[in-house]
């Protein structure tokens, strides 16, 4: 038993109290604010007309670009354009069809398992709710928020990938290294409204300017709120964190409008290119 007044000494808990998921901090906000203007149009590269396509479509995005998918996808709607469908499919002629992407086996038996799971508990539909997408084959926390937060628009967690990942610790938003406690670590950091697009303008960021290896900090965006964690100290500082001006740079909006569904308008211009040949996206000159 501890002396009496030991507790109280120390003053009250409530200040070292977490946020809650959600409400976000100063710095969150910030860096999500940020990347909202250098990144207005960052929405998901995958190609879908539904919920079950981006489903399927982000079950075969592991260990795959998200272009090689889209090669892919057109040919396996066609064939099966919903889940009794593809239920019914035999799992070598779906092999067959989605053998590029990778893991092929692994992905087939996943999304058959997938598919059929939705024919059995929801009638074929897929399901609006985290705890109901987590528990068909071959989902977990990240291809539910994906398909929560880009088809249905309901913001219950921040998706995680490499990119997401890698970037988040660089910005001192998370120590951690497993997806899901970096995930923990965003939704406290980060106002919830920003939730679905923050992935989305992570990931383009990271691959336009913050590389993994060579990171172009000079000019970078957000170099005046990075602390560029795991790298070494930049010669000219104030010039790399953005004391010189700002200005901001708009991303390339996706081809088929905020959402990749095909068939959509792509009525919108590329932004200005450098004389590389590289898309400035996040670069300031």
């Amino acid at each position: 038993m501890g002396r009496p007044g030991n507790r109280s000494s120390r003053g009250p808990s409530v200040g070292r109290r977490r946020p809650p998921a959600g409400a976000g901090s100063d710095r969150g906000a910030a860096l999500a604010d940020r990347l909202a203007t250098l990144y207005p149009w960052s929405a998901c590269s995958l190609d879908f007309r539904s919920p079950f396509e981006l489903l399927v479509a982000t079950i075969l995005s592991a260990q795959c670009t998200d272009r090689r998918v889209n090669m892919v996808t057109p040919a396996l709607f066609r064939r099966w354009p919903g889940a009794r469908e593809l239920a019914a499919a035999r799992p070598e002629e779906l092999e067959a069809v989605i053998r590029s992407t990778g893991f092929f086996r692994a992905k087939a038996r996943n999304i058959l398992g997938c598919a059929r799971a939705l024919v059995d508990r929801h009638g074929g539909e897929v399901p609006e709710a985290l705890d109901a997408l987590v528990r068909l084959p071959g989902v977990g926390r990240k291809t539910a928020n994906v398909v929560l937060g880009v088809a249905f628009g309901r913001a219950e967690g921040v998706v995680v990938d490499t990119h997401v990942g890698r970037i988040s610790r660089r910005l001192g938003l998370s120590r951690r290294g497993e997806a899901v406690g970096v995930e923990k670590d965003l939704v406290r950091q980060i106002p919830r409204d920003h939730w679905i697009a923050f992935s989305h303008r992570l990931i383009d960021h990271g691959r336009a300017v913050c590389l993994a290896r060579r990171p172009r900090c000079t000019g970078c965006g957000l170099a005046d709120l990075c602390p560029r964690k795991g790298l070494p100290a930049l010669a000219e500082s104030g010039a790399a964190h953005g004391k010189a001006g700002r200005r901001t740079v708009q991303s390339r909006r996706p081809s088929g409008g905020t959402r990749r569904r095909r068939g959509a308008d792509a009525s919108a211009a590329a932004p200005p290119r450098t004389p590389t040949g590289r898309t400035p996206h996040g670069k300031l000159p």
